[in-house]
């Protein structure tokens, strides 16, 4: 899909003298004549399946003078350490190293959330927050894009890369609330297109572009000033789901601000077995719990799915168990010339061993889904 297409800026670099680029990314300020004007100062970049080598091969086109700071999340395993600042920084102009809770953002770096943890964004500092996970994730790219859509408003630039499922949708949707520019990589391009797709179901975007055209565009949207922030008010579902995901609020006033976001559902959450809420969202239909966890219905299908797996490999085992126990209370009723109990065991290991290979076959000829969606096939019609 070809949106509304860019023209590079040899000249936006030249054009702003440095001593008019300060330090500090967040309420960034270029000093003209008559006055004080904000830029886009705030670059948020998500990915999953597939996002290391379009991750890399954006960041190495950003210039090392970017006037802007770049937060990253993609979605990796909890229990392991990452090494994406590493593998990033090979071809990159700009430091890119893991987030540090409470380090002040500076213009023309990259921050990589590390892992298990939020990447949230809070006045000019970093603040990583290990909260519950939202769409099954921690680092989530919605918890991010959210934050940044409260802090920066009409100053932020959300980008979507390819990933599986739809991390991200609602967070490109609280961007372009606040006067933001939304650009998502080319489904077409895209190894797993879920992602890129999943936000321009929703959300009109600004951009959809292959990776070697996004890292341009954003060096020119960062030099562009934009319009007053108070023309973009935080609506109230931003602000309370930012203030859930930070979770610095006590039990009563965080149960209170779930409920003011939607209405309670018959559903329950699978991290923590507490009841959900849908949330009102005309265009996304989502859900929460009163602990914090969130979930798009794609994510909590999925959890689902994993719940429901577990609770029959527990049947499962419960039912192998039985029929071992069952054939060793047969071997004794024997030796003990108790025919009637043998025969009577002897049909209940009979019927649990039934039962549990019945199970087992069900669980192993499961279809299990790919990561993600294939590369989209150019249409020959």
């Amino acid at each position: 899909m070809q949106l509304p297409p860019f023209e590079p800026n040899t000249n936006a670099r030249a054009a702003t003298p440095p001593e008019m680029l300060p330090c500090f990314v967040l309420d960034q300020r270029v000093m003209k004549r008559g006055g004080i004007i904000a830029t886009r100062d705030t670059i948020v970049i998500g990915a999953s399946a597939g996002g290391v080598q379009a991750l890399s091969g954006l960041i190495a086109e950003l210039p090392p003078d970017l006037p802007a700071a770049v937060f990253i999340v993609l979605h990796i395993p909890s229990n392991v350490p990452s090494l994406l600042p590493h593998i990033l920084s090979r071809n990159a102009r700009i430091p890119i190293a893991h987030a540090v809770h409470g380090e002040e953002i500076r213009r023309g770096t990259a921050y990589v959330a590390p892992p298990d943890h939020h990447l949230l964004i809070e006045d000019s500092h970093v603040k990583l927050v290990r909260g519950p996970k939202e769409n099954l994730h921690r680092p989530s790219i919605d918890a991010l894009l959210r934050s940044v859509a409260r802090t920066a408003g009409p100053r932020a630039i959300g980008v979507i890369l390819t990933g599986a499922r739809d991390d991200g949708r609602t967070g490109m949707k609280a961007i372009k609330q606040r006067g933001g520019i939304a650009i998502v990589q080319d489904p077409f391009e895209a190894p797993f297109p879920s992602m890129p797709l999943s936000v321009m179901r929703d959300t009109k975007v600004d951009y959809s572009l292959p990776i070697r055209e996004i890292a341009p565009l954003l060096v020119q949207l960062s030099y562009e000033t934009v319009e007053e922030e108070e023309r973009y008010p935080v609506p109230d579902e931003i602000e309370i789901e930012s203030r859930i995901a930070e979770q610095q609020m006590d039990a009563g006033e965080l149960i209170a601000s779930v409920e003011k976001l939607g209405r309670i559902s018959k559903l329950t959450c699978p991290d923590c077995h507490g009841a959900l809420w849908e949330i009102n969202d005309e265009d996304i239909l989502r859900f929460r719990c009163h602990v914090g966890h969130a979930f798009s219905v794609e994510s909590l299908n999925d959890g689902q799915s994993q719940m429901l797996e577990v609770a029959l490999w527990s049947a499962v085992r419960a039912l192998e168990e039985q029929m071992i126990l069952s054939r060793r209370i047969v071997d004794r009723a024997r030796k003990a010339n108790h025919m009637h109990a043998a025969k009577m065991f002897e049909r209940r290991a009979q019927e649990a061993e039934e039962y549990s290979s019945m199970l087992r076959r069900l669980l192993l000829a499961q279809e299990k889904g790919d990561v993600g969606d294939p590369a989209l096939q150019t249409s020959t019609d």
